[in-house]
Parts: C-alpha cells; sequence; structure tokens
C-alpha cells in the first residue's frame, strides 16, 4: 500500500485549476488502470474553458459558491449544477462541463477515471 497525502503531492498549474497527480500515469503512484488526482478551481488559476473527457467521477472536498455548467457543447451549457462538499457527480464520456464559482469562491475536488488511456478528448476520436 501506497500512503499518499495531499500537501506532500506536486501542484502542476493549469488553464483554470491546479492539479495534484495522485495516482495514474506521470503520477506519484504508478498505475497503468486507473487515473486520480486532487483539482483546485478557484480565481488565482484564472477561468477554465468548457471541455470534455472520458468517462470521470469527481468528488468535491470543499465548495464556496462554486457550480458545474454542463450540457450538449461547448457554447450550450444552460444546466447550472450547484456543489457542496460531498457531491458526487459522474460525467458521462464526452460531456461538455466547466467548473465556475463566484467572486471568492473555489472548488476543491478529488477526480477519478478508471483509465489511464484515451482521457483526452482526441485519444478517445482516435481510438473510435
Amino acid at each position: 500500500m501506497k500512503v499518499l497525502q495531499r500537501d506532500e503531492l506536486t501542484q502542476e498549474p493549469l488553464p483554470g485549476r491546479v492539479l495534484q497527480r495522485a495516482i495514474g500515469r506521470n503520477s506519484a503512484s504508478g498505475s497503468g488502470k486507473m487515473t486520480v488526482s486532487f483539482c483546485r478551481y478557484a480565481a488565482e488559476s484564472g477561468p477554465m474553458e468548457p471541455h470534455h473527457h472520458a468517462e470521470e467521477t469527481v468528488v468535491i472536498l470543499a465548495a464556496q459558491d462554486g457550480w458545474i455548467r454542463k450540457g450538449p457543447a461547448k457554447d450550450d451549457l444552460p444546466e447550472k449544477v450547484p456543489v457542496t462538499a460531498g457531491t458526487i457527480l459522474h460525467f458521462a464520456e464526452l460531456e461538455w462541463h466547466v467548473f465556475e464559482y463566484g467572486e471568492g469562491g473555489f472548488i476543491d475536488a478529488v477526480c477519478i477515471y478508471g483509465q489511464v488511456d484515451n482521457i483526452r478528448p482526441e485519444d478517445i476520436v482516435a481510438q473510435a
């Protein structure tokens, strides 16, 4: 068993979030079967672009004035879903979504994929 502590994981600033790779490819604990990471969505990372990817489960650890918008296309995300600590989101493969928050707000989450390959949309399409 490998024990990982969030405060010991490398913080990787990305557009719209700070990523901490816990389990999977190029992560603190290597795995060829799953991907698990921490993400923090907040103003210091800038706004997130709507995106889609492989099927994903997101567990909200903490949130202040945070929500997810989802919908059928990058520029059509009409459904707004408020989130709080304990919310679990299950995104279907290639479902468009974006994490957002109000002024002073944030979302802290654990993101889980049941795979390490074909997570990005271009990889999924290439496999089809």
